[in-house]
């Protein structure tokens, strides 16, 4: 059956759209997760994602166009398929809701005697990433009762990905919690109810349903991951002596004793945020701690207070339920589908480290220049990749994808668990430019400050553990990618140079490859380019 997908409602305040650019066009097969377009709202431009499978039988809006909300803008079904009856306006009946953000429902199985209060709106768990099915509250800013404001923090909810901050964008007393902190829930369950104070909800929880509406559709809102999170944009200044801040904010800096005048705002307006704060107060800790990476590569090691302990007698069992993070339940689905459905095999070669180690005294030697051991393998990797494109590829069923861009993520931990922030197109990049922005991204991703969409779009993955001394691992592989780069630490060892035992600096690095995509000789001969390149890396700047 054929559905018809509407111009959906993308931030609380649009009434209508403009579809900036079709990514599909008609007879094209679409998958779930596939972008269909690009929709231009009040606020922002964001793509729009497929939620149904099937062949792209009409565009109900074309390019450049605008609508109003929940009009006709495509059509999905079988190829072939009638649609004369969709097209001459007997919809209601197939009209589904699709789309991340797309929750506006029909009333049609709403119950009829039934009315939403006046001024009172629903708030439901919002979808902050691509990848989010379900979010866990980790703390709430505001009880029951509270006085709530236009642009109030409500809450911190932790994705898959990272903990974001929450924002209303709606005013009233906050009437019901339905997300307990600590608690999980799906995408577009009710988070939260707004309302005049007093105001009686349990009709409203009697007959909500994510399945189907339980009031007029201008009454449930969803803030959209627009409007929940601010995107770093450029810094803006700010004449008029005020100082624009979070209540979040505001209050760990108050908490913290910091000045807030002293802490550079990259929200709106240039608007402080949490994530500002917090990484005034890390840096302000941290100025002082001596580095103890060995290879000086891009994961830092991490100087903390160690919890606590409870006492415990010698001899008695003890056990302690750490209940599992967002991020860790996408962490443990992931890397088990990814190890039980791509057969993985493993390349292990050593490399002659000496010239890249003068290389890179060279390097650093320069003015305003630090390049690390970790910047190189990205470098090399890109290069690699460009003349081994079927490592740099993608594994479907119907067709291999071979990816002429390089977008290498960077394996990262953080607190919660691990993060991989992408480096795009990395080939076109210099050393410099690799050390840049690595660094920027993963110190974002410690603080919990980068975005979604720096962590997607990866064709290649490389972890490093030079760091802690490891020699040598394995990874699994990040998928989709088709391979995954693992890297030990530099080991200075006797090696055998023209017939003479003379000490050297070795480093091993291990390919996991996907089977289905990389031959074996696919993999060594990526290996062997690699290798060539890090063993003279003078070859990089040619």
């Amino acid at each position: 059956m054929a559905i018809v997908v509407t111009m959906p409602r993308l931030s609380d305040t649009m009434t209508e759209g403009t579809v900036a650019t079709w990514l599909k066009k008609v007879g094209d097969k679409i998958k779930e997760g596939d972008i269909l377009a690009e929709i231009e709202t009040d606020k922002a431009t964001m793509e729009f994602e497929s939620f149904n499978s099937g062949v792209l039988l009409h565009i109900g809006i074309e390019a450049g166009q605008t609508a109003p909300v929940d009009s006709l803008l495509a059509i999905i079904g079988q190829e072939g398929e009638d649609i004369s009856a969709l097209l001459n306006g007997n919809t209601s009946k197939k009209e589904e809701p699709i789309g991340e953000t797309n929750i506006e429902m029909s009333t049609t199985n709403a119950i009829p005697s039934f009315e939403i209060p006046a001024g009172v709106k629903v708030v439901t768990m919002p979808r902050l990433s691509d990848t989010m099915t379900t979010g866990t509250v980790a703390s709430w800013l505001k009880n029951i009762g509270d006085t709530i404001k236009e642009g109030d923090i409500l809450a911190e909810i932790e994705t898959d990905k990272a903990t974001m901050e929450f924002e209303s964008f709606n005013s009233g007393t906050l009437l019901y919690i339905g997300v307990q902190t600590g608690d999980s829930a799906p995408v577009d369950s009710i988070l939260a109810i707004l309302g005049p104070a007093g105001t009686d909800v349990a009709a409203i929880l009697a007959n909500f349903s994510t399945e189907g509406a339980v009031a007029p559709k201008t009454e449930i809102i969803q803030e959209s991951k627009e409007e929940a999170v601010s995107a770093p944009q450029k810094e803006a200044s700010n004449n008029t002596g005020r100082i624009f801040a979070s209540p979040l904010a505001k209050k760990i800096a108050q908490e913290k004793g910091i000045n807030l005048a002293s802490v550079k705002g990259t929200g709106e307006n240039g608007r402080i945020t949490k994530a500002d704060v917090e990484a005034y107060n890390s840096s302000a800790v941290q100025v002082n701690l001596p580095s103890i990476s060995a290879t000086d590569t891009v994961a830092e090691a991490v100087t903390t207070v160690a919890a606590v302990k409870p006492f415990i007698p010698a001899g008695e069992v003890y056990q302690e339920e750490v209940k599992n993070s967002q991020m860790r339940k996408v962490i443990a689905k992931r890397l088990s589908e990814s190890k039980f459905t791509a057969p993985h095999y493993y390349l292990t070669i050593e490399l002659d480290m000496d010239n890249a180690m003068t290389s890179r005294s060279m390097i650093n030697n320069l003015p305003n220049t630090k390049v690390s051991f970790n910047d190189m393998v990205i470098k090399a990797s890109a290069m690699a990749l460009k003349k081994h494109p079927q490592v740099n590829s993608q594994w479907k069923e119907e067709a291999m994808i071979l990816n002429h861009h390089v977008n290498i993520g960077v394996a990262v931990a953080v607190e919660d668990g691990l993060v991989v922030p992408v480096l795009k197109f990395a080939d076109q990049m210099t050393l410099s430019q690799i050390g840049a922005s690595v660094k920027d991204m993963a110190g974002r991703a410690k603080i919990k400050k980068i975005q979604p969409n720096e962590m997607e779009g990866s064709t290649f993955t490389i972890s490093n553990l030079g760091m802690f001394g490891i020699q040598s691992f394995t990874s699994i592989i990040n998928q989709p990618n088709s391979a995954i780069l693992s890297v030990g630490t530099i080991v200075e060892k006797p090696v055998v140079k023209n017939g003479q035992i003379v000490v050297g600096n070795t480093m091993t690095v291990t390919l996991a490859c996907d089977h289905r995509t990389v031959d074996g000789a696919t993999g060594a001969q990526f290996l062997q380019t690699f290798k060539a390149y890090m063993e003279n890396p003078v070859t990089m700047l040619a």
